[in-house]
C-alpha cells in the first residue's frame, strides 16, 4: 500500500473539548501509576504476600476484560458514551477509597485488595470500551495518530513522575493512603468529563440480538487480516509482558533490596523512554511508514526485559540499570501503541466499534491475568531472574504477526481507507 495525499490534521491543541479530555485523562494517568505501585506494595509489604499471591493480584485486574465480548455489544447500543464514562469513573473513585479507609481501621486484607483490583478494573473495561466511541466523535480521522500521540504522550509523562511521586508518598505516608490519590484523579477526571459538548449519535436499530452482536465482534477482529495480525501480535506481547509485570515490584522488593522510593525513581526515570517514543512516533510513521514503526515497537518493548535479570552491584548501580532497561522497553510500547490504536480505528466500522473493542479486548487484555499467573507459576518453580528472562525473549515473537500481515506494508492510514 502506499501514501496518498491528504489534508493536513486540524491542530488538536486548539480543540477545547479535546483538551479537556485530554487534560482528565492527564491526571487519571498520573493517579494510577501511584496505584500500581502501590497496589502490589500493600500485598507485599503489609500483608507478606508470596510470589503467587501478587501474580494474582495483578490477575485480577485484568481479569474483567474477558467481560469485553458482552460489554462491548451492550455499550455499541447506548447513545450516551459520555455517561458511561462519568460512572466508570466515579465507581473505581469509590472502590479505591475503601483501601485507605480500612487501613485506617486497620482491616486491610488480602481478600479486600483482590477485591479492589476486581472491581477497579471492570470500571476500567467500562470505560476503554465507552472512550472508543467518544474518541471518534472528538477527533476526525485525519488526526487520530496526533491525538494518540498526544494521549500517550501524558501517558509517558504519568509514567516518569507518577512512580517517583507515588514511592515517595507509599515511604511517607504508607501505600494505602497514597490510593488515595489515584481515588481523586478519577473524580476530577469525571468533572471534566461532564463539561464537554459532543454530540452522539444514537445506536443503528438493533439488528439481531446481544448474543448476535458478540458474535459479529469476533467475526470482525478474526476475519479482518489488519485486526487479525494486531490481536495476534498484542496478546502475544501481553502475555509474555505480563510474566514480567507480575514479578517486576516483587524482584525489585526482595531481590534487589531496593526501597519503594528507590523503585519509583527507577521506573520514573525509566518512563522518559515513553516520553520521546509518544513524541517521536508520528515522525517515524511519516518518515519510515505506520507498519513498520510498529514493528519496531513491538520488538523494543519486550527485549529488554530479559536484561533486568542482570542487574547487581550496589544501590546506585541497581537503580541506574533499571532505569535505563525500563526506558528502552517504553520507548519501544509507544511506537507500538501510537501506531497500532490509530490502526485499529481506522480500519474499525463506526457502528461496531464497542464490539470490535470488547472483542479485541477480552482477547488481548484477557491474556493478561493468565500471563501474571503463568509469572507467579514461573517465578516460583525457576526463580525471578529466569522467568524475567523467558518475559523478554518470548515477547519478541510477537513481531513474527506483523511480519506476515498486511500491516508492514501500510504506510499511512489513507491506505486503509476502503
Amino acid at each position: 500500500m502506499t501514501a496518498v495525499d491528504a489534508p493536513p490534521a486540524p491542530a488538536l491543541h486548539r480543540d477545547r473539548r479535546f483538551r479537556t479530555f485530554w487534560t482528565g485523562q492527564t491526571i487519571s494517568a498520573f493517579g494510577d501509576r501511584i496505584s500500581e505501585l502501590a497496589l502490589p506494595l500493600i500485598a507485599v509489604s503489609l500483608l507478606a504476600a508470596t510470589p503467587v499471591q501478587v501474580s494474582v493480584l495483578t490477575a485480577l485486574i485484568w481479569l474483567p476484560n474477558l467481560l469485553g465480548l458482552f460489554l462491548g455489544a451492550w455499550v455499541d447500543q447506548r447513545t450516551h458514551k459520555r455517561r458511561l464514562l462519568i460512572l466508570a469513573d466515579l465507581a473505581r473513585a469509590a472502590v479505591l477509597l475503601s483501601l485507605p479507609v480500612a487501613y485506617l481501621f486497620g482491616a486491610i486484607t488480602l481478600t479486600q485488595l483482590y477485591l479492589v483490583a476486581l472491581l477497579s478494573g471492570a470500571g476500567a473495561v467500562l470505560f476503554t470500551l465507552g472512550q472508543q466511541a467518544f474518541f471518534v466523535a472528538l477527533v476526525p480521522r485525519s488526526a487520530y495518530v496526533d491525538a494518540n500521540s498526544k494521549l500517550s504522550l501524558s501517558r509517558s509523562l504519568s509514567f516518569i513522575a507518577g512512580p517517583a511521586v507515588g514511592g515517595g508518598l507509599v515511604q511517607a505516608l504508607s501505600a494505602p493512603v497514597a490510593i488515595l490519590v489515584d481515588a481523586v484523579s478519577f473524580l476530577a477526571s469525571a468533572l471534566l468529563l461532564r463539561r464537554i459538548p459532543v454530540t452522539e449519535s444514537p445506536p443503528p436499530p438493533r439488528r439481531t440480538s446481544t448474543v448476535g452482536l458478540v458474535r459479529e465482534g469476533l467475526v470482525l477482529v478474526l476475519r479482518h487480516p489488519v485486526l487479525r495480525a494486531a490481536l495476534g501480535c498484542t496478546t502475544t506481547v501481553n502475555f509474555f509482558t505480563f510474566i514480567a509485570a507480575a514479578l517486576l515490584v516483587l524482584y525489585a522488593n526482595r531481590e534487589l533490596h531496593l526501597s519503594p522510593g528507590a523503585i519509583g525513581v527507577a521506573f520514573g526515570v525509566g518512563a522518559l523512554g515513553g516520553l520521546v517514543g509518544a513524541a517521536v512516533a508520528p515522525r517515524m510513521s511519516r518518515a519510515i511508514g505506520l507498519g513498520r514503526t510498529a514493528m519496531i515497537g513491538v520488538v523494543v518493548f519486550p527485549a529488554p526485559l530479559a536484561l533486568t535479570a542482570l542487574i547487581a552491584g550496589p544501590t546506585w548501580a541497581k537503580v541506574a540499570m533499571l532505569a535505563a532497561i525500563e526506558m528502552v522497553s517504553s520507548l519501544g510500547v509507544m511506537l507500538m501503541d501510537v501506531n497500532l490504536n490509530a490502526l485499529l480505528m481506522a480500519v474499525t466500522p463506526d457502528d461496531a466499534r464497542g464490539r470490535r473493542a470488547g472483542a479485541y479486548s477480552a482477547v488481548n487484555y484477557g491474556i493478561r491475568p493468565l500471563g501474571a499467573l503463568v509469572g507467579g507459576a514461573l517465578g516460583t518453580t525457576l526463580g525471578l531472574r529466569p522467568a524475567l528472562v523467558v518475559a523478554g525473549v518470548g515477547g519478541v515473537l510477537a513481531v513474527l504477526w506483523l511480519l506476515a500481515s498486511p500491516v508492514r506494508h501500510i504506510r499511512t492510514l489513507d491506505a486503509t481507507a476502503p
